[in-house]
């Protein structure tokens, strides 16, 4: 899919007008400040390190040059000319060629909008239109907010990992979700 390609629009909860996008060039720098936004706020993200910009500009050309093979979905969602949230959809090799797997992130200040589920719906249909028959992701076991929006889109948890992440001084499980395509 080609960069910066507009795949739906509409209006978050908030009344702020949202654009789902595949990302393009110009976002390194917010996509830069979100991730790095995440790792200040300490949010329930698999990231606990800030990106330098040399990190951001080889993952985000990794990206792109996926995205343009059509191995990879990528999708950001663009409020007032910024980005505040970003997700991906990977599908799998070999034996799990029928699965994919999800990552997603939302900025502070931009939850509980809809954004999150409007991004996961979208999700779902690309997995459909890719031929996927199987999504998963994880999440922090405190991160009941995501958890909801999984769940309303119909992902279940499918499995439990106790003690995956060991953060200021607590464990915390990862949960394994799972929804599975018709």
């Amino acid at each position: 899919m080609k960069a910066g390609t507009v795949i739906r629009s509409f209006t978050a909860k908030d009344r702020r007008k949202v654009v789902l996008r595949t990302p393009k060039w110009e976002d390194l720098d917010d996509l830069l400040e979100l991730i790095n936004s995440l790792v200040d706020e300490r949010a329930d993200i698999f990231r606990a390190e800030k990106a330098s910009r040399v990190e951001e500009i080889d993952w985000l050309s990794r990206v792109l040059a996926s995205l343009e093979k059509d191995e990879v979905f990528f999708l950001v969602a663009e409020v007032d000319g910024k980005v505040v949230a970003s997700s991906d959809l990977r599908p799998q090799r070999g034996y799990d060629k029928h699965v994919g797997v999800i990552g997603i992130v939302i900025k502070n200040g931009f939850r509980d909008a809809g954004i999150g589920t409007e991004i996961m719906r979208t999700l779902v249909e690309q997995g459909a239109k890719m031929g996927l028959k199987v999504l998963t992701l994880s999440a922090f076991g405190t991160n009941k907010r995501a958890i909801h929006v999984y769940e309303k889109v119909g992902f279940v948890e499918t499995g439990r990992i106790p003690k995956k992440h060991f953060r200021d001084g607590q464990y915390i499980d990862e949960v394994i979700m799972t929804k599975l395509l018709e």
